[in-house]
């Protein structure tokens, strides 16, 4: 049997954590199953909490705290530990950003905005400041970093493989100027090709499909169940039930047959830059006439 990799406790507060979870846990000799009876989660998810993988819910802490006796310690640290988790990122979303990290497959359904990993810092900005038109520089700008640093793993050693899904509507949606617009879609189109990534357009003529509904994804992993995330206007959830995420492997299944082929869907998202750069091209033009004629005055003046 392979020796137990135990977690760097000095990677992070989460880290640190569930390090000190599993410490407490086998020093009071109970195995993960023992330690989640009662406390209606499954071994994975304190096994991944252990790992520093995912925030300890509060009703999770007080159970710990009463199965090992240790005197609230992880109800009290359960709020530093998702501070430190969560730096720029919502609350919700905390546990799959860090679950990115790990996974063996990402599977995206994008039927508003652009995937997260996908986004340029114009684009993130523009949507951030839509949907949270009071916060201030510095919250947008941590906001922003956040998002944007998620897509290093592609340079990680054993990147996740990407499928997205695309409704036609997200690149057609002028979020940005035409140039930014240009720069989002020739981003995209070099995400694909240099890390070998999977995005389908769902054309605006397929009136109805398998998965009319908010954005979604499916996420496998190499030593865990697979799980379903869906996210609303400032809530998700995460379904780790494997008859519902079955469910959801099926309808997403669907939804990519009712999508245009890889090959077709590229050539419409670099058609589409494309045809932003004409346009941007074309607004400045009028521009250039005027400082060409300005410039003529000025030397008949002369």
């Amino acid at each position: 049997m392979p020796a137990r990799k135990d977690t760097d406790a000095s990677v992070s507060v989460p880290c640190f954590y569930g390090a000190e979870l599993r410490f407490k846990r086998e020093a009071a000799g109970l195995t993960l199953e023992q330690l989640a009876q009662g406390s209606f989660r499954g071994i994975s998810f304190l096994s991944q909490i252990e790992r520093g993988e995912r925030r300890m819910p509060e009703d999770l802490a007080k159970h710990v705290d009463e199965r090992l006796g240790t005197d609230g310690f992880f109800q009290r640290r359960c709020e530093d530990a998702a501070k430190a988790r969560r730096a720029g990122i919502a609350e919700y979303f905390a546990d799959i950003a860090e679950l990115e990290k790990l996974a063996r497959t990402i599977e995206d359904w994008a039927p508003v905005f652009v995937p997260g990993l996908l986004q340029t810092r114009a684009y993130t900005t523009a949507i951030t400041r839509s949907a949270m038109p009071r916060a201030s520089d510095d919250e947008v700008e941590e906001i922003v970093n956040a998002r944007l640093d998620r897509a290093r793993l592609f340079a990680g050693q054993s990147p996740p493989k990407f499928w997205a899904v695309l409704d036609e509507s997200v690149i057609r949606r002028r979020v940005l100027p035409p140039e930014g617009m240009a720069e989002l879609l020739d981003h995209i189109a070099e995400v694909v090709r240099a890390t070998r990534s999977i995005v389908q357009i769902l054309p605006e003529t397929a009136a109805t499909h398998p998965f009319m509904m908010g954005m979604a994804r499916i996420m496998t992993f190499f030593d865990a169940p697979p799980l379903v995330y869906t996210e609303g206007l400032h809530s998700s959830q995460v379904i780790d039930y494997p008859a519902l995420v079955m469910e959801y492997r099926e309808s997403y299944d669907l939804l990519r047959a009712a999508a245009l082929p890889p090959e077709a869907s590229l050539a419409m998202i670099e058609a589409a830059a494309e045809d932003y750069r004409n346009e941007a091209q074309e607004q400045h033009r009028p521009e250039l006439r005027s400082v060409a004629q300005e410039q003529l005055q000025q030397r008949d003046r002369r």
